[in-house]
């Protein structure tokens, strides 16, 4: 787990993004689909539950990433992901 993770989430929230994704099974699971959203230029952190099936990611601001940046990179983890709602 990144040390950025846990600093970013004490920090004031910005605007979030939640997807739904499919095909996660473990913990391991949404800690690769974290690491790969952190990744992605304009995003603070990302919390994906596993158990809900889905993640939300919080942006540096509004509009600061196409929402389908933020799929393709759920989809280098290795699973799929839309935006919900």
């Amino acid at each position: 787990m990144k040390w950025l993770r846990g600093r970013a989430r004490s920090q004031k929230s910005g605007p979030q993004v939640v997807l739904k994704v499919e095909g996660m099974h473990c913990a391991s699971c949404g800690l690769l689909i974290d690491d790969e959203l952190e990744e992605v230029p304009g995003v603070r952190a990302s919390r994906t539950d596993v158990g809900k099936g889905r993640c939300i990611v919080e942006l540096t601001r509004a509009g600061a990433v196409e929402h389908a940046a933020l799929i393709s990179a759920v989809e280098r983890a290795g699973y799929q992901a839309t935006v919900a709602g």
